[in-house]
């Protein structure tokens, strides 16, 4: 199993600010996934939605969505989620050695096939970055639990220092990878 990083925090402590940090310093030939973004009009928040790291995008809550899953004031709909975020989380498995999630939380784990996918995650040999829920809330709990988490709690007066020390230690820890990949590399050859 690889690594597991998450964020967490109240809501404005820069937790997507920060994953985004990661993304643009580790480079997308290292990165897949996700993060979100707030919908915004006229300076009011009205939804969320999808970012995929190649740039496809899907509404994925919003005020004026009246479907039966409500997480708030928000109508929730799994599709972009079910669809560009887990075709993202897939082949972030298949090609990237981080896989990038925001975020994990209300409204995305009301999606079973979400659940799966962050299962298969944490099940691979990948790290995982994203972030998560602060307040309780039942699977977000075990996941914060199980001993593979590092759990970050990011403060407005916290979270440069600790994206910076994130960057720093995935950029090590890709570093030595790519180095035993190399040296794997070299005994198969002297093998042939």
């Amino acid at each position: 199993m690889g690594e597991v990083y998450l964020l967490t925090g109240e809501p404005g402590s820069g937790k997507t600010t920060a994953i985004k940090k990661v993304v643009a310093a580790l480079g997308p030939e290292r990165c897949g996934g996700f993060y979100t973004e707030e919908v915004r009009v006229s300076g009011q928040r009205t939804g969320f939605e999808i970012v995929t790291l190649d740039g496809q995008r899907g509404l994925l809550a919003s005020t004026s969505y009246s479907g039966p899953l409500r997480v708030g004031r928000y109508g929730v709909d799994l599709t972009a989620l079910e669809s560009l975020g887990l075709a993202a989380i897939q082949n972030a498995l298949q090609t990237r050695p981080v896989v990038i999630i925001d975020e994990i939380g209300p409204m995305e784990l009301l999606s079973p096939a979400f659940r799966e996918a962050v299962s298969a995650v944490l099940e691979s040999p990948r790290t995982l970055v994203g972030t998560i829920v602060l307040r309780p809330y039942p699977w977000a709990d075990e996941l914060k639990r199980r001993p593979a988490t590092h759990l970050l709690e990011l403060t407005p007066t916290n979270r440069d220092q600790l994206t910076e020390q994130l960057v720093t230690s995935l950029q090590q820890k890709l570093s030595e990878q790519g180095m035993l990949m190399r040296g794997e590399e070299k005994e198969q050859q002297k093998k042939t």
